[in-house]
């Protein structure tokens, strides 16, 4: 993201080192250490974050898809079924037949 080199970051410590002070400066690169840790640490979560979000709607979408392909075999099956011969679906006299059997 950002390009320093060598150079630059020995500029940035002389010119530290010249406004702060001695005393100062090890306390100000504890402090820009940790909100540089904490950026980074943010930074990551939310790359995450968004990486668990994608994942969970591409999920979604197979899943859709799957569903919706289940329901029209299961939507033909059907149709099949409903439209067996005549010959193939017991008469109402024969079912009664049965029932008075057992």
């Amino acid at each position: 993201m950002f390009d320093v080199g060598f150079w630059e970051l020995a500029i940035i410590a002389v010119v530290a080192l010249m406004v702060l002070g001695p005393e100062r400066l090890p306390r100000a690169a504890r402090t820009a250490g940790l909100w540089i840790r904490k950026a980074r640490q943010t930074m990551t979560t939310m790359k995450a974050e968004i990486e668990r979000e994608l994942d969970v709607e591409e999920l979604k979408k197979v899943v859709d898809t799957e569903t919706i392909e289940s329901l029209e075999e299961f939507k033909q099956e059907v149709k099949e079924a409903a439209t067996l011969d005549k010959e193939e679906l017991p008469e109402a006299e024969d079912l009664n037949l049965l029932n008075d059997k057992k």
